[in-house]
């Protein structure tokens, strides 16, 4: 009995050490903020890194008319 007894001071003060790490861990970690960017935002934002714009005007004439026959 006296094991017992023992056994569960020592689960018991296990789980009062867990439980108050919990505590401060989530009292003083720092926030992160929330705005994250929309999909759509998120998109433009790699299409504009990836893509430049065509500066000669009969090279964009020839983009805007060619047609994928497949």
């Amino acid at each position: 009995m006296d094991m017992l007894i023992v056994f569960l001071v020592v689960v018991l003060a296990a789980a009062v050490v867990g439980l108050i790490a919990y505590i401060l861990y989530r009292v003083l970690r720092p926030r992160l903020k929330d705005d994250k960017p929309s999909d759509e935002e998120i998109l433009q934002d790699e299409m504009s890194r990836v893509l430049q714009d065509v500066e000669d005007e009969e090279v964009a004439k020839q983009i805007s008319n060619y047609k994928d026959d497949e």
